[in-house]
């Protein structure tokens, strides 16, 4: 199978840029898939599909840029031009712009790609349904809240026109059957990322690293998880420092400047800027606690994925799709409520304070992240693919005529 995906791809800063990198790297080590196609955004420098391990032949094709209006027709033509036997869409709502007709368009391609009888799957990661629009950064204007709903609901319909949408939760796919009548959805686990064989729970030496890991300054900020840590570190006495891994949230720009100028008198912080794919497993493997410090979610959380891979124990707010994943995979973690100081110091120094209970949490996450390695993941779409491929090659030899 010649497969193509379109997705942003490392070293883009466009959102499931990292997922993507992993996806592939699963991808081409299957014996069914003979080539991948990257369907990319642009980026200055070369995409990275320089891998170690043996594998299929992978070409990048460069061709759609963030609040483009030409994406789908430039996609389109890439496709023609491949040539695919299949594609697939990495997508969460954002994914080709955050102006409202670059981002409709985009997300017209899996319909393109169904009127052209080529084997769609949409990977949706979230879906508008269950994103608070004021938390996330999009807007607290109440009718534009309706008019964004609107256009969501709009846009979901023109998603599920793919052969198959593929959710990871188990209650997007109630959601999204009972609301719009459809039976081409499937729920089908994020996956974990890189599982070592056996992960240290020896941490290093020096200050304990108190790590969050992501983009910031819509629903996800920092300046309580700063304000915990000072007040655990008064109480404990503990040496800790606070890495914020990442960057902005392309709706935020100057988020983290900010915020690094308003605590600027708080001693052992480190913004870290983006952090390369090689660093990934430094960051996560030196931290001694990841914490999450949400005001509401926008949907299954690749971030506890990794810190589960590498057997961590993480701080969460007990609130929608984090706490889903909690219950459906087995994930265990402190809990705080969203925007109290007072309970993340609590959940944090429970941690930090306890090395039993700290290792008793990594490998409770290391055991859930375990269940569903990437290769377990791309074998699911890959056996999908085949089905859609049955159908379609049933339906034209029943919609060719007999000859006599």
């Amino acid at each position: 199978m010649k497969l193509a995906i379109v997705t942003a791809y490392p070293p883009s800063k466009v959102t499931l840029n990292e997922y993507a990198y992993h996806l592939v790297k699963s991808f081409r080590q299957s014996e069914k898939v003979t080539e991948l196609v990257l369907l990319t955004d642009e980026t200055p420098e070369g995409k990275d599909i320089n891998f170690t391990e043996n594998g299929c032949k992978i070409t990048a094709k460069e061709c759609w840029k963030f609040n483009s209006y030409l994406n789908i027709v430039n996609v389109t033509k890439a496709i023609n031009n491949l040539k695919p036997d299949a594609i697939l869409f990495n997508l969460q709502f954002m994914k080709f712009g955050d102006k409202k007709v670059a981002a409709a368009l985009g997300l017209a391609l899996p319909l393109v790609c169904k009127i052209k009888k080529l084997p769609t799957i949409v990977l949706l990661h979230n879906i508008l349904e269950q994103v608070d629009l004021k938390s996330a950064g999009f807007t607290s204007n109440k009718i534009a809240q309706k008019i964004y709903n609107f256009i969501g609901t709009s846009l979901t319909k023109l998603i599920l026109k793919a052969d198959l949408v593929a959710v990871t939760m188990d209650k997007y796919v109630t959601i999204l059957e009972e609301k719009y009548k459809v039976d081409n959805v499937k729920m089908i686990p994020h996956g974990t990322f890189e599982i070592p064989e056996k992960p240290s729970h020896q941490l290093p030496n020096g200050a304990l690293k108190i790590m969050t890991f992501g983009k910031f300054g819509t629903y996800k900020k920092v300046e309580s998880m700063i304000e915990a840590v000072e007040k655990v570190r008064a109480s404990s006495g503990l040496n800790l420092e606070i890495v914020i891994a990442g960057t902005d949230n392309p709706n935020v720009i100057g988020y983290l400047a900010n915020v690094k100028e308003i605590y600027q008198h708080v001693p052992q912080i480190t913004f870290t800027g983006y952090v390369e794919e090689s660093e990934v497993e430094r960051i996560f493997n030196e931290s001694a606690v990841v914490v999450f410090p949400y005001t509401s979610t926008t949907g299954s959380s690749g971030v506890l994925h990794q810190a589960g891979s590498y057997g961590k124990a993480v701080v969460m707010p007990n609130l929608g799709d984090l706490a889903t994943l909690i219950k459906d995979e087995g994930y265990r973690g402190e809990f705080f409520e969203p925007e109290n100081v007072t309970s993340l110091a609590n959940a944090i120094e429970a941690i930090v304070t306890n090395d039993t209970y700290r290792i008793e949490l990594e490998k409770a996450n290391y055991k859930a992240a375990t269940a569903f390695p990437m290769e377990r993941i791309t074998n699911i779409y890959l056996e999908e693919f085949e089905l859609i491929n049955s159908k379609l090659n049933t339906s034209k030899s029943l919609s060719t005529p007999s000859v006599i």
